[in-house]
């Protein structure tokens, strides 16, 4: 279904886009094979997903867009030998772009009666690149698949520009949706954008953040910068080295969390800069992924890595953290949140 075949929108049905570490169907990982993303490095990528694969299995479905029967088999290879739950793994088959599910798969919402939909955002390849046709048509292949209800904002929106606490709060950066540079939506009004995600993901109040942090192909994910944790609380990234690019923004956006007085702040740290050939990575530990029962979380072979591990073990006391060495996957310019996409599960509220 479309939401502009429907008189309704999302929230007048009833619908939100519940938080994170609300329980789980399943997640949504898209099998890497773009070895451009990640240039002189990508032997290392597809066995890393193997590992995450495995982690993740053990606690919920996880489900691989691949091309075909055969990277089919390629994948089912490097997963036996990873000792992941293969039980546990559904492949569906769908050519993508790229394998950053976070931006491009559906924003699932759930409603009273505890049925799942999907907002289908339209995908533009972060206003960047301009191979991006199989990865905006993957939605609507997942909800024919899963015969699930879709809904058509008719606006430009990556996941990773977005985070919610599941009770009307969300994140997002002036950066990535207001900005001029790489524009989502040209011309759309700080209002419009709010009221639509009012309409299609049940969020209310919209928390402006600034700018993301140097590095970030996406200009401005919310994801790299600040997360919810709980409904009242958010991990943000400070950097204090006043010489860091990183400094002055991450400063401002503490700044904003904390004048509001509603939310819990607490900080985390960021990692040496990473860089490789001559380029400034996005390495950031709020790119953590939260699944059932376990918190995946990016390492870099850093000394701040036990830091951030310690302090995600903190807000997340009724979960397992686990560092995953993501110094080679930051290459392709994002890590853990950026290549998955929860699927909630349809019980009811």
């Amino acid at each position: 279904m479309s939401a502009r075949r429907s008189p309704l929108t999302p929230r007048q049905l009833g619908f939100r886009m519940p938080a994170e570490w609300e329980p789980h169907e399943a997640t949504w990982l898209a099998w890497p094979h773009e070895k451009s993303d990640w240039p002189g490095k990508f032997a290392p990528i597809p066995p890393l997903y193997a590992e995450i694969v495995r982690l993740l299995a053990r606690r919920e479905k996880v489900r691989i867009l691949v091309p075909d029967s055969g990277a089919e088999h390629a994948a089912r290879k490097l997963l036996r030998k990873a000792h992941a739950d293969l039980d546990a793994v559904e492949f569906f088959h769908h050519a993508t772009n790229r394998s950053w599910t976070r931006d491009f798969c559906p924003l699932f919402v759930k409603s009273k009666a505890g049925e799942v939909a999907m907002t289908d955002w339209k995908f533009n390849g972060w206003a960047k690149y301009d191979n991006f046709a199989a990865d905006d048509a993957a939605p609507k292949f997942m909800a024919r698949s899963l015969k699930l209800r879709r809904f058509e904002p008719g606006l430009v929106l990556e996941g990773g520009s977005i985070e919610v606490n599941g009770a009307g709060k969300l994140l997002t950066t002036e950066e990535c949706l207001l900005s001029a540079v790489q524009a989502r939506n040209p011309g759309l009004s700080r209002r419009e954008i709010e009221r639509a995600l009012a309409a299609y993901l049940g969020a209310t109040d919209v928390i402006w953040l600034g700018r993301g942090i140097a590095g970030d192909d996406t200009h401005g994910h919310i994801d790299d910068i600040a997360r919810f944790t709980s409904r009242d609380t958010v991990v943000a990234v400070t950097e204090p080295d006043k010489s860091s690019a990183n400094h002055e923004p991450l400063k401002e956006n503490l700044a904003r969390l904390r004048a509001r007085g509603d939310l819990r702040v607490v900080t985390l740290p960021s990692p040496e800069p990473v860089h490789y050939a001559g380029q400034l990575l996005p390495a950031s530990y709020a790119n953590f992924y939260i699944a059932n029962g376990v918190v995946l979380a990016p390492v870099f072979g850093d000394a701040q890595d036990r830091v951030a591990l310690n302090t995600l073990a903190r807000v997340f006391p009724d979960r397992e953290v686990i560092g995953i060495p993501c110094r080679d996957l930051v290459l392709g310019l994002g890590t853990l949140h950026c290549m998955t996409q929860q699927q909630p599960g349809n019980t009811n509220d």
